[in-house]
């Protein structure tokens, strides 16, 4: 029995940034030298992002950022490292279950699903952490049961929606009457960081704020038809856990990203799928298309050379990417919505790279 992806659902915040928005926060808030501020646009022109979406509109920038600097002496902004956790929580909580309650509703009118329908619920989210979480809210709103089963994958990073997708596949493996809502939210704007650090400021550059959501079922009835998930991988890349981290800091999340995490995708990515498609029967070649986390346009580059893909074999990854960001987890079920919408050809490979360095993959037919 195979798993099937429901319509996707997606929501943004309203505050869009372009290149100039960009800009202009990225000098409130890192309060460059001129030295410093000859470089931000360079590394922003090279994120391949036109536009992307925050909760940080004005107000919460005065709330955040304004407000705090000019209440301080030249020292202490000077050693200034940007709002508590506390502060930047307290926006997750606020925000989150907002994003993630209009993803939801788009996923369930579109699958033609009532809330009551619901016997499971999956969250997914990396960006913040407050209980009652997202999922009290969702089931207070969408008029879901009371006795809903929810599971929570937090933490998980850009993949995190693979992860909560094999746990949406084992809950129907073992329930095949259940339907299943999986909701991925993340709030990235919150831990933009403050002091210069030109590996942060890259980070800066390329994440974003969203959430997606999808009722998975399987598959019995007409309107529960869609992509259906044959099966899932992992791997842990050996002796790299210094290569892409995330921890959480007094003045947010902190992410380390280095440069190295491109090489050893192109270095180690193709091989990897080679032997997890012999596994299930397949080879490269049978794949008609490919959803590959957009973490960054190095990120797809070396995706694309790991696996031979030919010029526009990963248009879906990076027109996501151009017209959101990254948002992190709810990532990849963006770039679902636009393959299905368009008509993809099956069968299709997701993959997404995560903490560790980690690789997640999911074949859909």
């Amino acid at each position: 029995m195979r798993m099937r992806l429901g319509p996707v659902g997606t929501a943004v915040p309203q505050h869009c940034y372009d290149y100039v928005r960009d800009l202009e926060v990225a000098r409130l808030i890192l309060r460059p030298t001129p030295e410093q501020e000859s470089w931000i646009p360079g590394v922003y022109a090279k994120s391949g992002i036109e536009k992307r979406y925050y909760i940080l509109g004005d107000a919460e920038l005065d709330d955040l950022v304004r407000r705090p600097l000019a209440a301080m002496t030249e020292e202490e902004r000077s050693e200034w490292n940007g709002p508590s956790v506390g502060l930047r929580m307290g926006y997750y909580e606020r925000e989150a279950k907002v994003l993630a309650i209009r993803a939801s509703e788009d996923a369930l009118e579109q699958a033609d699903c009532a809330g009551e329908e619901i016997t499971h619920l999956v969250t997914v989210s990396c960006t913040g952490f407050a209980a009652p979480g997202v999922d009290w809210f969702l089931m207070d709103s969408l008029g879901l049961s009371a006795d809903v089963e929810r599971t929570h994958v937090g933490f998980m990073g850009c993949h995190g929606a693979l992860n909560g997708l094999r746990v949406a596949r084992g809950l129907v493996a073992a329930q095949p009457e259940a339907r299943v809502l999986l909701c991925a939210v993340e709030l990235c704007s919150l831990h933009y960081h403050c002091r210069w650090d030109p590996s942060r400021v890259v980070s800066n550059s390329l994440f974003a704020d969203g959430a997606a959501a999808s009722v998975c079922t399987a598959g019995a009835g007409k309107k529960d038809q869609g992509w259906g998930l044959q099966a899932s991988g992992s791997h842990r890349v050996a002796d790299t856990q210094q290569m892409m981290g995330w921890v959480i800091g007094d003045h947010g999340f902190e992410m380390t990203l280095t440069k190295e995490v491109p090489k050893v995708i192109e270095a180690q990515l193709g091989a990897w799928v080679d032997g997890w498609l012999g596994r299930q029967g397949m080879k490269r070649s049978d794949i008609r298309s490919w959803a590959v986390h957009p973490g960054g346009p190095r990120i797809l580059e070396a995706a694309e050379n790991a696996l031979g893909l030919e010029a526009g074999g990963l248009a879906d990854s990076r027109g996501v990417l151009r017209d959101y960001g990254n948002m992190s987890s709810p990532t990849l079920l963006f770039i679902a919505r636009r393959m299905m919408e368009r008509g993809a050809e099956l069968p299709c490979v997701m993959l997404g790279f995560g903490p560790g360095l980690s690789i997640e993959s999911a074949l859909w037919v």
